[in-house]
């Protein structure tokens, strides 16, 4: 939403019109959210949601480690930012409301060497800007009576930071979806579409259908959707796997909550962290190299479409010729589970040697400019009667619904789209 717009007010805010039409494309968290949003501010519209898998939250969001940020890291004012802590409150009042498991369990994000205590310290400088509750630097005994297993310089401790099932979430919001009349068809991939100033077609294997307004939350193939309903050809998504190990049962206790190392600005992920889940499992990771293939989760078969678009991007090639360091570092990772693990053992010594299995990877769509670099904020585009979710990566999931509040928001607001009767 705009800067300085009340976001309640926005909320409560209803549009009727002569029953408009709308298709969603994508049944992961935020493509669920957007279809829910849509029915709160049009009551009797047609909704209806497109997703080629034959499940909800068959890709990012039912591949991720469940953890529900608070706003530590992003620009203060930026759209991340202000969609993070909006989103943290609607997904609270959510998951009480439904009942899905959310616990506050906290976070650490710990400094090991005095090297990385100036960077610590400016990530809890915007943490206070963007209004997280409760942040605080500690010191090592600080460290011990959070986490007594925990070991570091300096940390920040987040303790409203919670885990949550996200693919629960996302079948809670698509039951609301049908509950209100909308539809939603599995099965059913977007092969094309037809966007111009009066209708958007979406064509599937079922035949060619018309919507006042597409929104396409397409994740992995957000950039593919986007060009089949006239975007721009950058950001295109590189595929990046991310692999956990689930600890041992005798380590499930090892910690309260999440224990994260400081960010190098080097190196364009998070790292190795350790992170709670809310069935109690312990996770280690993860940690994140290309993946060969936008949806090869079990690592066993390259998709050669994928890989082929991947090898043809000069923007890749660009952002690889910068990273050759951190690619070299995390391929050693990915080769040998025991390195995995030190990195986690480096915060929590007791973990050296521990037992861990790996589970199924997750996949990131990171979006990348023409230039190879990452984008950071969220990217939301517009073409002709087609809203586009270019780029949401994590924290995505956790401000599913504030993206869905200010695209819907958007959407009413520009009366050449939906006016009102």
């Amino acid at each position: 939403m705009p800067p300085g717009t009340d976001s309640q007010e926005i909320h409560r805010k209803v549009i009727y019109v002569s029953t408009p039409s709308f298709a969603v494309i994508g049944a992961g968290i935020i493509g669920a959210a957007v279809a829910r949003e849509l029915l709160n501010r049009y009551p009797g519209a047609e909704v209806t949601v497109f997703e080629k898998a034959s499940e909800p939250a068959a890709h990012q969001t039912g591949h991720n480690s469940g953890v529900v940020h608070a706003g530590l890291y992003y620009q203060p004012g930026s759209l991340k930012a202000r969609m993070c802590r909006r989103g943290v409150d609607l997904l609270r009042e959510f998951a009480l409301e439904k009942g899905v498991p959310y616990e506050e369990c906290g976070k650490l994000v710990v400094a090991l060497e005095q090297s990385e205590e100036a960077r610590l310290r400016a990530i809890h400088e915007k943490a206070v800007a963007n209004g997280v509750p409760g942040v605080e630097l500690l010191g090592p005994e600080g460290i011990a009576a959070i986490e007594p297993n925990a070991r570091g310089r300096l940390a920040l401790h987040s303790p409203h930071t919670a885990i949550i099932d996200y693919a629960a979430v996302a079948r809670a919001l698509l039951a609301e979806v049908r509950a209100a009349g909308g539809t939603v068809r599995f099965d059913t991939e977007v092969e094309d579409i037809s966007n111009d100033a009066g209708r958007c077609g979406i064509r599937t294997w079922a035949g060619e259908e018309e919507f006042d307004i597409v929104v396409a939350c397409a994740g992995l193939q957000s950039d593919r959707i986007a060009r089949m309903a006239g975007g721009d050809r950058y950001p295109v998504i590189v595929p990046f796997f991310g692999q956990y190990s689930q600890l041992a049962p005798q380590h499930r206790d090892i910690l309260n909550g999440l224990v994260y190392p400081v960010p190098d600005p080097a190196y364009p992920f998070l790292g190795v962290h350790l992170t709670k889940r809310v069935d109690g499992e312990m996770l280690v990771g993860p940690n994140a190299f290309l993946s060969f293939g936008r949806e090869n989760y079990e690592g066993s078969r390259i998709g050669v479409r994928d890989s082929l678009a991947v090898s043809a991007s000069p923007a890749f090639w660009r952002f690889a010729g910068r990273n050759m360091k951190a690619a070299g570092r995390e391929a050693a990772s990915v080769l040998s589970r025991r390195k995995f693990l030190a990195g986690a053992a480096a915060y929590v010594p007791s973990l050296e040697g521990a037992e861990s299995r790996p589970i199924t990877r997750g996949i990131r769509a990171q979006a990348m400019d023409a230039r190879g670099e990452l984008l950071d904020d969220f990217v939301i585009e517009r073409v002709g009667r087609a809203v586009l979710l270019r780029n949401a990566p994590s924290p995505g999931a956790t401000s599913s619904l504030a993206i869905a509040e200010h695209i819907v928001a958007q959407i009413a607001d520009d009366r050449d789209l939906i006016p009102a009767s």
